[in-house]
């Protein structure tokens, strides 16, 4: 390995939570109730696909400036809940791991669809531990699709085949596989399929 690319949420921290309570609001404003299960359809989807989703659990139907303006609102509410995040929030082992492959020379890159990730990595006090930072205001095309992996080994400076993807949704393990990367998923192999290995946190990764 001379490259590691890592999602960021589930891997790095656990903002899961804040968004969830940003469309539950959302949800909240439009008149319906939105649970943790419903919650879980959302995972490893972009913004607006989540949208349509949570639309289709409260049978609510609006038009696209409409649906605009709500992803915006959800969108403002999440900043909100994460411009008051601090280091203390990063998952165990998360900064060890990052620290100790740079100190073996291995370059790493963040490979998140968030559009939040700089403010992110600022609030958590790491944006100095990656050599790049792809995320979803710099592609085109969500995970499954393997563009931001892709991008972040040339941001590396390396070939694919030289990086590891540290991922905890399956649409991120199929993306890091269709750019020709090796995968460690953060998560059970049965939720996970097709990854190269399975550890519950980065925390493991380190031993």
């Amino acid at each position: 390995m001379k490259g590691a690319i890592f999602d960021l949420d589930g891997v790095i921290v656990d903002t899961a939570k804040y968004h969830y309570l940003a469309w539950r609001g959302l949800a909240e404003k439009l008149g319906f109730a939105f649970t943790e299960a419903d919650n879980e359809r959302l995972k490893g989807v972009s913004r607006m696909r989540s949208l349509d989703i949570l639309l289709t659990v409260g049978g609510v139907t609006l038009p696209e400036a409409e649906k605009e303006r709500a992803a915006a609102w959800k969108n403002a509410k999440y900043v909100e809940y994460i411009s008051r995040l601090d280091a203390g929030e990063l998952l165990p082992g998360a900064r060890d791991y990052l620290t100790a492959l740079r100190e073996r020379g291995v370059k790493t890159a963040l490979g998140s669809a968030s559009k939040n990730a700089g403010l992110i990595l600022a609030r958590l006090d790491i944006a100095g531990l990656f050599d790049a930072v792809v995320d979803g205001t710099r592609v085109e095309k969500a995970k499954p699709d393997p563009e931001v992996f892709r991008l972040g080994a040339r941001e590396l400076g390396l070939a694919p085949a030289d990086c590891v993807v540290f991922e905890d949704a399956a649409a991120g393990i199929e993306a890091a596989k269709a750019a020709g990367m090796r995968a460690v998923a953060i998560g059970r192999p049965e939720l996970l399929p097709g990854a190269d290995a399975w550890i519950a946190g980065l925390h493991e990764a380190l031993g």
